[in-house]
């Protein structure tokens, strides 16, 4: 068993865990906790073909499961005569919601004309690659070839078995968002706690007070062609949701439904009739998005600029325009009135 499957990953950036461990157990029963998970997956079962992957598929009809929910996370080889095979079994996977992506990468994982070629989520660097930084420079050599063909590729780069803060520094430096191990594990509060980068003091920071990242809040999101009808669930849960941020495929927002008045179309008598069981974007406005770098001073001027939205939560992306959660004016406001204070 991977030590992937007994750790959750974490956003380094927010430290929130995005995805927990999940498996599939000798019975066809999907263990996975109610976040997004992320199984292993040989890449023999994929070049097996379709029939070999639906174990998987029934374990997560069964459980109640959409495979949006899952991360696939490729490990082993792939010999080059089979690379017409992978690239078929993983569009198929592609076309039914899986997100997947490959580990082992730099190391005893697919090579990187591979990882390239079949455009993944998601790239983990090899285990022992990771625990030779930073004190090794040519594994820190193999670490800033993997993230540069991350970027190139538009993957998330995670890094696993992370052990000290020395690690985290130099991975924060490649551009690595994602990362698991001993140091990432909950404590025994059940909370995850990440490492602070390194403060920046400069007297431009402080006017303009701190990046939205650090008043990230988790978005609500579900998939852009969601009926109106399971964005009133959403919202019914928990009163204390603003908004649902539909997004695409690959995470990227496409619509923000503002609680008040998204329900408001349905506070009439016809108001569930007309608009139930019709897609929600119908009523979706355009998402405000903000790079998760934006200072708060920042962000305001953009909450700003449509006075009749001026309060809707603004959505955070990724530098590939990803939704990390979002952020809400009245904590910018906050902010704000604090540095001016």
């Amino acid at each position: 068993m991977s030590s992937l499957l007994t750790s959750p990953l974490v956003d380094l950036d927010t430290g929130a865990v995005i995805a927990h461990p999940a498996f599939v157990d000798p019975g066809g029963v999907l263990r996975a906790a109610p976040l997004p998970m992320i199984l292993e997956l040989p890449t023999r079962a994929v070049l097996a073909g379709a029939a070999a992957l639906t174990p998987l598929h029934e374990a997560l009809r069964r459980a109640g499961r959409h495979p949006r929910e899952a991360i696939l996370l490729l490990a082993g080889p792939c010999q080059e005569h089979e690379r017409p095979l992978l690239k078929v079994g993983l569009d198929g996977l592609r076309a039914i919601g899986y997100l997947y992506g490959f580990t082992d990468v730099g190391g005893t994982g697919p090579t990187l004309d591979v990882v390239a070629e079949n455009a993944p989520y998601l790239i983990a660097l090899d285990p022992d690659v990771v625990a030779r930084i930073p004190g090794d420079h040519r594994a820190a050599a193999v670490a800033r070839s993997v993230a540069t063909l991350a970027r190139g590729a538009g993957a998330h780069l995670m890094a696993p078995g992370v052990e000290d803060e020395a690690q985290v520094a130099v991975l924060r430096g490649l551009g690595a968002r994602l990362a698991h191990g001993p140091l990432l594990a909950p404590g025994p509060d059940g909370r995850v706690r990440v490492p602070l980068p390194v403060a920046d003091d400069s007297a431009a920071s402080a006017v303009l007070g701190p990046r939205v990242q650090e008043l990230l809040l988790p978005a609500v999101t579900l998939p852009e062609d969601a009926r109106a009808e399971d964005a009133v669930a959403a919202f019914g849960e928990e009163p204390t949701i603003t908004s649902v941020i539909l997004v695409d495929e690959y995470q990227r927002p496409t619509g923000s439904l503002d609680r008040s008045r998204f329900l408001l179309s349905f506070a009439n008598r016809y108001g569930h009739a007309l608009h139930g069981s019709k897609p929600a974007r119908r009523l979706a406005d355009p998402p405000r998005t903000v790079p998760r770098t934006t200072p708060a001073v920042a962000a305001m001027q953009a909450a700003g600029r449509d006075a009749a939205r001026v309060y809707d939560d603004l959505v955070v992306t990724d530098e590939l325009n990803r939704c990390l959660g979002i952020v809400r004016v009245s904590d910018l406001i906050r902010q704000v009135t604090a540095l001016r204070a």
